[in-house]
């Protein structure tokens, strides 16, 4: 496999560290809603002060340059590279089986942008949800999670497995600039997309670790977790504990390592 392929790979990964985490997992066993692609934002408040730089994308150094060196393409028209890009990679088929290239970049800004939320919308997700119903069983008059639906994840887990960390945040340094118009255009202009990414991935790493059974309550359509302290964990929490524990772990760690290499930290593994 070229370097650059590498590079585009490692690349993905934002886009399925962020998918997995914000599927539809709240719905009750019927087929789901095609996904719009029209993209809903949030205005962001009105604020006079730009908030401080505190990850600057200058500062991430000794990043290996794999990505590609040429000039980047207008935001608006970034799809297509991007997406002749994939039609190269090994395994491209089931990328594609996956992916909505339609407004890439930004459904993977907003969608990270909302994950530490309440709630956010499916308009936004930068993935296909994956194939069959969410299931659930019930044992001593509880509603549990299913442990089939971890299976589900499948597909996205091996894309995860074998992007490399430093690969990734290559692709990403070279590609700021995209991710940053993106940001200041969902309602954030003089928002720096860098420290909201940072701040995601602390919300996420701070998921408490939930062991089996999971239970839930069907209180209308969608399903809810019955430990108020768990119902009341931000939209990316209570997803990623959605898909299971072997999963979140395994998501947790590939977090860690895009955080320690984004900040210039040590990890064992990268």
């Amino acid at each position: 496999m070229s370097k650059q392929a590498i590079g585009w790979i490692g690349g993905l990964v934002v886009i399925v560290v962020a998918g997995i985490i914000a599927l539809n997992l709240y719905r009750s066993p019927a087929p789901a809603p095609q996904v719009t692609q029209k993209l809903v934002t949030t205005p962001a408040p009105i604020s006079t002060v730009p908030p401080p730089v505190q990850h600057p994308i200058s500062a991430v150094q000794s990043v290996p340059a794999l990505a590609s060196t040429s000039a980047l393409p207008a935001l608006e028209h970034s799809d297509a590279p991007i997406a002749k890009a994939l039609e190269s990679l090994a395994g491209s088929k089931l990328l594609r089986s996956i992916l909505i290239p339609h407004d890439l970049i930004p459904h993977i800004v907003a969608t990270i942008d909302a994950l530490p939320r309440h709630s956010m919308s499916e308009s936004i997700l930068p993935l296909r949800t994956p194939r069959g119903a969410f299931k659930v069983i019930q044992a001593h008059d509880q509603i549990q999670i299913n442990p089939q639906n971890f299976t589900r994840y499948a597909p996205y887990m091996r894309l995860i497995e074998v992007i490399d960390s430093k690969n990734l945040v290559a692709w990403y340094v070279h590609n700021y600039p995209l991710f940053q118009k993106a940001y200041r255009q969902l309602g954030y202009p003089k928002g720096y997309f860098n420290n909201r990414l940072i701040y995601v991935i602390d919300n996420l790493l701070a998921t408490p670790e939930v062991k089996l059974p999971i239970l839930l309550q069907q209180p209308n359509v969608l399903y809810v977790y019955t430990d108020p302290r768990l119902e009341a964990l931000s939209a990316g929490q209570k997803m990623l504990l959605r898909s299971g524990p072997g999963n979140e772990a395994k998501i947790k760690a590939k977090l860690r390592a895009i955080r320690a290499v984004l900040t210039g930290q040590r990890l064992n593994t990268l």
